[in-house]
């Protein structure tokens, strides 16, 4: 098993970043476009005018006393608790398209900063990270009406990423995981992100893991990718993993859908789910666009659903999209949840 997985993983890294270099030269400004259209969608501005229903709060880091900025709204009833994460270059203050829908809901709603933007070595992935979103949901819980039987957390992009981390480490008891177009593996991501122009991540990663041009830290790198953490032989509740199969080539974006896939099946195989296992096969032709075996009709929200696989404790769908989070239809799946 240990074998199989090393040569997929070595023959999707090689496949990804030929098929990314071969476009980027000719697509490089259509890609830019996108990722601009997209950015309204993921909520990828700087600052945002937040409602004063939003209260600005300080919660003290249980692991080294920093005090940490969030977003935070009480319910005036028990009601559910979302946790949405910002994106790669993002803060607590990002625009967040969930919070206006957790508010028309009446929900209890929190958007933590955990360390910031991923540029320096307390965030992407580290234990403080970790520990600020627990402390975050201890927050919620302890200063709101909280139905603890439905505590969410969500996230995309950089926020997906992070929502990957929290489900193998939190130490509190989540109902659903939502990761949308998430990173999986920073050492696949810096070469992916060269090779498509994006150098402002490829030295977030440097940065984050005290790597140079002359040195990439492999352990350290390891030690911040969810791909390579062991899985728990106890989890708390179920991922839905969401990517556009577009992301990182011609449709924009910048995180390749193998970071989803590859994940995946890094669960599957903790989890011995042989049968549910993604082949070598199957994912280049999904990596190369060429494999459709969902029925027109299938959609998410307007999204038609390419692939699907589905199991108990885990969901991926490949839709045809780029990097985006289709916010309305997250939140209409949380309420279904919830019910």
């Amino acid at each position: 098993m240990k074998q199989k997985k090393t040569l997929l993983l070595i023959s999707i890294l090689v496949i990804t970043s030929f098929y990314i270099g071969s476009v980027s030269v000719k697509l490089y400004p259509k890609i830019k476009k996108r990722l601009v259209n997209q950015s309204v969608e993921l909520g990828l501005t700087k600052k945002s005018n937040w409602s004063d229903v939003f209260q600005l709060v300080e919660i003290m880091s249980s692991a080294d006393g920093n005090l940490q900025k969030s977003y935070f709204r009480a319910s005036s009833e028990k009601k559910p608790l979302l946790v949405s994460l910002h994106t790669w270059s993002g803060d607590f203050s990002q625009t967040d398209l969930l919070a206006e829908l957790a508010l028309k809901h009446n929900w209890n709603y929190i958007h933590p900063d955990f360390r910031g933007a991923n540029n320096n070595k307390q965030s992407c992935l580290s234990d403080l990270v970790i520990s600020d979103i627990d402390d975050a949901i201890q927050y919620a819980i302890d200063n709101s009406n909280v139905d603890i039987k439905n505590i969410f957390i969500v996230g995309a992009s950089g926020g997906g990423y992070v929502t990957l981390g929290a489900y193998l480490r939190t130490k509190h008891k989540i109902k659903k995981f939502i990761s949308w177009v998430p990173i999986s593996d920073l050492t696949a991501w810096y070469y992916q992100s060269v090779a498509i122009g994006n150098e402002k991540y490829a030295e977030n990663i440097l940065s984050c893991t005290g790597s140079n041009l002359n040195f990439m830290d492999q352990g350290e790198l390891k030690r911040r990718s969810p791909l390579y953490w062991d899985i728990p032989s106890t989890i708390s509740g179920s991922i839905d993993i969401y990517a556009g199969i577009n992301d990182g080539h011609s449709g924009g974006g910048s995180v390749p859908i193998s970071h989803s896939i590859l994940f995946f099946n890094h669960l599957l195989t903790a989890w011995g789910l042989n049968e549910n296992y993604i082949t070598s096969e199957i994912i280049t032709k999904l990596l190369t666009r060429a494999y459709d075996n969902s029925p027109p009709e299938r959609k998410i929200q307007d999204r038609r659903v390419i692939y699907q696989n589905k199991t108990e404790l885990a969901t991926l769908t490949i839709f045809d999209g780029g990097h985006e989070m289709l916010s309305e239809y997250t939140f209409n799946k949380l309420i279904e949840l919830s019910n």
